[in-house]
């Protein structure tokens, strides 16, 4: 039975074999490992394309708006820019009790 183990073992066909699959796993250049990481960062990069595209989408609906309606223009550069008009004060106040815990 040992016998037959080994004979299968050390078939020439058995290590050819063995030799493909680990240099297809580690030494080869289009290894499972180097894929692995490959498919990882298309994960991430369509994830940021994804996020880009919505912004992309925010910011054409914002800038269409803006460019017809001039009071949402004001608004936009008051709040944004800090804008105002002439004779007018502007005050800004700081929420200094938003990191304090009670």
């Amino acid at each position: 039975m040992f016998r037959k183990v080994l004979k299968v073992i050390f078939n020439k066909y058995t290590i050819t074999f063995v030799a493909f699959i680990v240099w297809m796993v580690f030494f080869d250049s289009d290894n499972i490992l180097t894929r692995r990481h490959y498919h990882s960062k298309l994960n991430e990069l369509k994830q940021e394309r994804h996020f880009y595209l919505d912004e992309i989408r925010k910011d054409s609906t914002l800038t269409r708006q803006l460019l017809t309606d001039s009071l949402a223009l004001e608004k936009y550069a008051r709040e944004k820019y800090l804008m105002k008009r002439d004779k007018e004060d502007v005050y800004i106040v700081a929420d200094t009790t938003a990191g304090r815990r009670q």
